[in-house]
């Protein structure tokens, strides 16, 4: 057991370094692990944490403010680090969060970038003591956000030589700048594919559970490309526009358990949602997000729009977008927001994907 153990981290630390020698184009620092521990204060102030790592408050001796993020014991071959160094590491975007360096020391390895003093979006959706900072009657400045990252996304499709589908876009990893600028991070899950590749070769579902498009679970909805970050972005603008998550198990009415269903009843009968001291231009800016997401979620993927698309939508006056058709939504049962999938196994059969959704809901009541 010894010796695996030994022999895979060090296949994984030779698959690391080949991996930096190849990149000779890349103009990031390569920091040491004492430095690390410096700008860190010995990692005193944390910022967060999940299942890659803590992330943790930093200062450049510059003075520069940053976020450092510590990976965990990585899994194959280290490729979440490999997956972020080469694909944030060599594009440079106003909505794509910077990687400013990197530390790869033994078993040490960390993450440098820019620091969003305005955290993720998802506090501002989803904690009730954010509110006034975007409050529910702030769509204009919601809206520019959602704009914002319809244009990163735009960007690591189009944008670049290679496209990069992100494949994990959610509030969580939507950071915001002093000025609420967003910029999409985390970019552990990403894939590199040649521009003319229409579908790509995946085996196994990854991202966040609430946010995946279908087809990475049912083959026969199409073969899974750009159009799945599609998806995940109308999930998010979902999220946006509800001040909410999308899927309730605890809601009062059934019919609100699942948003997008229930929002899209709503509308298509002239209805809008409940807004407190809202504006007629409040109104619009929501209607136009809830238009936008139901056509990007879409069950098939060929019956979604790109994301050049998408910002056209966006900015078109919301008198003149059409109500797309009622998407072929999943069960609540199974759909659930939160979870990170990452190279799982595949995943067939919706019997055992609500059996897990089921369960989580259990633990979640006791």
């Amino acid at each position: 057991m010894i010796y695996m153990l030994r022999r895979r981290h060090f296949s994984m630390d030779t698959n690391i370094e080949e991996f930096l020698q190849e990149q000779n184009n890349l103009t990031l620092i390569q920091y040491s692990y004492s430095e690390i521990k410096k700008m860190t204060k010995y990692f005193r102030d944390k910022l967060g944490h999940g299942g890659f790592g803590s992330v943790y408050k930093g200062k450049l001796r510059s003075g520069n403010l940053v976020a450092i993020k510590m990976l965990a014991n990585t899994k194959g071959n280290g490729q979440d680090f490999i997956n972020e160094v080469a694909t944030i590491g060599r594009i440079h975007h106003v909505n794509v969060v910077r990687l400013i360096g990197f530390c790869f020391e033994g078993s040490k390895r960390a993450l440098v970038y820019d620091f969003m003093p305005n955290g993720s979006l998802d506090k501002y959706i989803f904690t009730q003591e954010q509110k006034g900072t975007i409050s529910s009657c702030n769509w204009e400045k919601m809206y520019k956000i959602s704009l914002g990252v319809a244009h990163g996304i735009e960007y690591l499709h189009q944008g670049c030589d290679m496209q990069i589908l992100h494949f994990d876009i959610k509030p969580h990893n939507v950071l915001l700048d002093e000025d609420f600028t967003p910029k999409i991070s985390d970019f552990g899950l990403a894939k590199l594919y040649p521009t003319n590749d229409n579908t790509v070769p995946l085996t196994a579902a990854r991202g966040t559970i609430g946010y995946i498009a279908p087809e990475l679970f049912y083959k026969s909805m199409g073969g899974v490309s750009y159009k799945a970050d599609v998806y995940s972005f109308g999930m998010l603008l979902m999220d946006m526009a509800g001040r909410r998550k999308n899927v309730n198990p605890f809601a009062n009415s059934s019919s609100q358990i699942y948003f997008p269903s229930w929002i899209y009843d709503k509308l298509n009968q002239g209805e809008d949602m409940e807004m407190e001291d809202a504006t007629e231009d409040d109104k619009r800016i929501a209607r136009r997000l809830i238009m936008v997401a139901l056509s990007c979620i879409q069950m098939k993927p060929v019956d979604r729009p790109s994301m050049s698309k998408v910002i056209e939508m966006l900015e078109s006056p919301t008198e003149l977008l059409q109500m797309p058709p009622k998407p072929f939504l999943a069960s609540p049962l199974e759909r659930v927001e939160g979870h990170t999938i990452i190279e799982s196994s595949s995943i067939s059969e919706s019997s055992s994907f609500s059996l897990s959704y089921n369960s989580m809901i259990q633990s979640n009541k006791m």
